[in-house]
């Protein structure tokens, strides 16, 4: 591992990135687009790089297949309003959009003509959209959501000020029913709206839609009082292809998915797609005239190159690639879990899952150089199809070297991690003979 500060980003070596107003004269204007250029050639440098060591976070880099649509980055393509209806703005890739939301449609289980989406600028405005349709569907509903959920249902809980009811976890990340019943009783005289984990952000846990449904029908909840919100962020491609099959559908009772496209499918630029049931657009569309088409979604003007890279994307791969892609994927991490087990290292693995939580090391620097996301004791790697088999090993030799130098001397003892990640994957010197 180079020695390096990564925390700050990239530095150009050249100038500060400071914007200078360029002057008439044309030797002077050339100069400046040769100190641009060279400034973009190190930022392109410095992007390969990072790129090598980026584990700690959903994004899949293998976005090489992308620059066949270079050209289209000479348009702009605004994807403005509503993609079921074209505006008057000439410029947009809807067709596109709507191409990949009928794809999703079919792969999430719902019939064409019964579901609304669009594509959005990634998880967080799905997961914004799809509880502003609970919100609006049961205005006096309480937010029921775990405390590993993303932090965008909490942002969007204060956004729409909706009571929000954090219900705890199990060890695996999956949400808690038995409390989420104690709280759906406490509250049952309101609505529930549901924001259901379909992989949480750190340890991948997949809150179980079966159970909670089985909660709010003993708890007297009629499917008209609650509304569920699927927040599938990492896992809604994924789950599709699993052994064990979907661990959710349209055909289940509930009302939205979110995903994000630039996670496990890949994309240059952030995007996801949210899916809802169109029933529940009735009264949320407004016709604005002067763009000739209906506001439906939380963005007015929208993205119009993502639509077509993940068309792009979809069109390439397929569901034959990305089965391929989502298997290669689960067998990496247990491949990382068993490697960190015969170092002897705290790690857990939940079934079915591409994230690998392990003890948090205690080099700030080795965190940055392998882009790791942490939480407390804890850390985790997100294996994405663009980690290969060299990069685990490469990680696993230097964090083996790295925590000689930590706890070589034995005066620092490896944490705990028992009541984290429990103690049967915990490796410290009280369980780490289970």
């Amino acid at each position: 591992m180079a020695s390096k500060n990564y925390y700050y980003g990239f530095q150009s070596k050249t100038k500060d990135l400071a914007l200078v107003e360029p002057h008439d004269e044309e030797c002077v204007v050339d100069r400046q687009r040769c100190l641009v250029t060279n400034i973009m050639s190190e930022f392109q440098e410095y992007l390969n790089e990072r790129s090598n060591h980026l584990l700690g976070y959903p994004s899949n880099l293998n976005c090489n297949h992308l620059m066949d649509l270079s050209p289209l980055l000479s348009f702009l393509m605004n994807n403005v309003g509503d993609p079921f209806k074209e505006s008057n703005f000439g410029l947009h890739s809807k067709k596109f959009e709507v191409a990949v939301l009928d794809w999703f449609a079919q792969l999430w289980e719902i019939e064409k003509d019964e579901y609304w989406g669009y594509v959005t600028n990634g998880g967080t405005e799905g997961n914004l959209h799809g509880m502003l349709i609970g919100r609006n569907l049961l205005p006096d509903g309480i937010l029921y959501t775990s405390n590993e959920s993303h932090y965008s249902i909490f942002k969007g809980s204060r956004i729409y000020r909706i009571e929000c009811q954090i219900i705890g976890t199990l060890i695996t990340g999956e949400i808690d029913c038995t409390d989420l019943k104690e709280k759906l009783l406490f509250n049952k005289d309101k609505p529930a709206i549901i924001n259901l984990n379909i992989g949480t952000t750190f340890k991948g846990g997949v809150d179980n839609l079966d159970l909670v449904i089985k909660a709010l029908e003993e708890c007297g909840f009629s499917h008209d009082r609650f509304y569920i919100h699927c927040d599938a962020a990492s896992y809604g491609l994924v789950s599709p292809f699993l052994e064990n099959g979907p661990l959710f559908s349209f055909k289940k009772p509930i009302g939205s998915v979110s995903v994000s496209a630039h996670k496990l499918l890949g994309s240059s630029m952030p995007c996801g797609v949210l899916i809802s049931r169109k029933i529940h657009m009735t009264d949320f569309s407004t016709n604005i005239e002067y763009i000739a088409t209906l506001d439906t979604t939380i963005s007015g003007s929208r993205n119009g190159h993502t639509p077509i890279f993940i068309w792009y994307g979809l069109n390439l791969k397929g569901r034959t690639g990305l089965q391929k892609e989502v298997n290669n994927c689960l067998t990496n991490a247990k491949y990382l879990r068993d490697g960190l087990n015969k170092a002897g290292i705290s790690a857990m693995l939940n079934e079915s899952s591409i994230v690998v939580v392990f003890e948090r090391p205690l080099d700030r620097e080795f965190i940055d150089y392998w882009q790791l996301s942490f939480l407390g004791k804890m850390a985790h790697v997100v294996l994405m199809p663009h980690v290969t088999m060299k990069m685990l090993d490469d990680f696993l030799s230097d964090l083996v070297r790295k925590r000689e130098i930590w706890y070589g001397s034995r005066e620092v003892q490896p944490v705990c991690l028992a009541e984290e990640i429990g103690a049967s994957n915990c490796a410290c010197s009280i369980h780490g003979n289970h």
